[in-house]
């Protein structure tokens, strides 16, 4: 269960990725008995993550001074994404109550958002928080489609979009409209581009499989800066980007790693589709990694921009 797993490995594609990790580094199975296994947050405070295990109904937490991995929430609502706040606190998309929530410190939950003018919500997906506190998320409709990972229902809002919450005043903005399954997402680290993956292929054939590039204006806007990239082996789903600007996102045969200019610099090979990252540990330079059933971790050279 634990140590080097193999089917993992480094795959380098251009020499640029040889500068993100040591020749040595080796991925690392910490704990396996999922379904789908989602939503990677990062509590530096406590030294531990929280992920989510959809079909489970749970929320799991693993604790790095242990190495033990625990229940964190059952039921959870079918917790999907999950993000830490600038405070430190728990975001957490969920499908089966199709809205957004915040853990408070001393355990209660904040619904931040579960409708969009007067329509409940689809099933929020994945979710960032920017440095001015709002709370970006996605909102395809994966948690009303059947009854694995969610209930059936049906839409209200007649699409699949990106919202804008701000904790501050209450309320939550529709920021994109031409998505067909919007899904993971994040900002550069200056937070003036917003990454956001289209899934659209799961439910339309020739669907888009790719992460589009948006700018950000200092009023919240969006402008389309066009595909930044497409994935190469099933589906582009959550990630992360460091401090340099490359994003680290999951596909169907590990995690891809791209420069900020759209350049595959190379692959994490995982034997399971990788549906999430985060980075972590005490640095930030510890990517943790959810597949189907296990979760995974590896040490690299690079830093997360942000906790979350």
């Amino acid at each position: 269960m634990f140590g080097q797993i193999d089917g993992t490995g480094f795959e380098v594609l251009d020499p640029r990725f040889e500068s993100c990790f040591v020749g040595h580094a080796r991925v690392e199975r910490l704990w396996t008995g999922g379904r789908w296994l989602e939503g990677p947050a990062w509590f530096a405070a406590g030294r531990y993550l929280v992920f989510s295990d959809i079909p489970n109904n749970r929320m799991m937490r693993y604790d790095d001074t242990s190495g033990h991995t625990s229940v964190f929430r059952a039921p959870s609502n079918n917790s999907n994404g999950n993000t830490v706040d600038n405070q430190g606190r728990l975001i957490t998309c969920e499908h089966l109550t199709r809205r957004v929530t915040r853990t408070e410190f001393d355990g209660t939950i904040t619904v931040l958002a579960d409708r969009n003018a007067g329509k409940r919500l689809n099933s929020p997906n994945d979710v960032t928080v920017k440095s001015d506190g709002t709370v970006w998320f996605t909102d395809p409709s994966y948690g009303i489609l059947h009854d694995y990972e969610g209930d059936y229902g049906e839409a209200e809002i007649g699409g699949c979009h990106v919202y804008r919450h701000d904790p501050t005043t209450g309320t939550t903005d529709q920021v994109t409209f031409d998505f067909v399954k919007p899904n993971g997402l994040a900002f550069s680290p200056d937070e003036t581009l917003l990454y956001v993956a289209d899934t659209g292929a799961t439910h339309l054939s020739g669907g888009p499989r790719h992460i589009r590039k948006l700018a950000v204006s200092s009023d919240a806007r969006l402008t389309d800066l066009g595909v930044f990239a497409e994935c190469t082996s099933g589906l582009f789903d959550g990630f992360r980007v460091d401090r340099k600007g490359r994003i680290w996102t999951s596909a169907g045969d590990g995690v891809h790693a791209y420069d900020h200019d759209g350049t595959l610099l190379g692959k994490i090979h995982i034997p399971e589709g990788v549906s999430n990252v985060t980075f972590g540990g005490e640095k930030l330079n510890r990517l943790f990694i959810t597949a189907s059933t296990s979760l995974y971790a590896v040490y690299l050279t690079a830093n997360g921009s942000r906790l979350g």
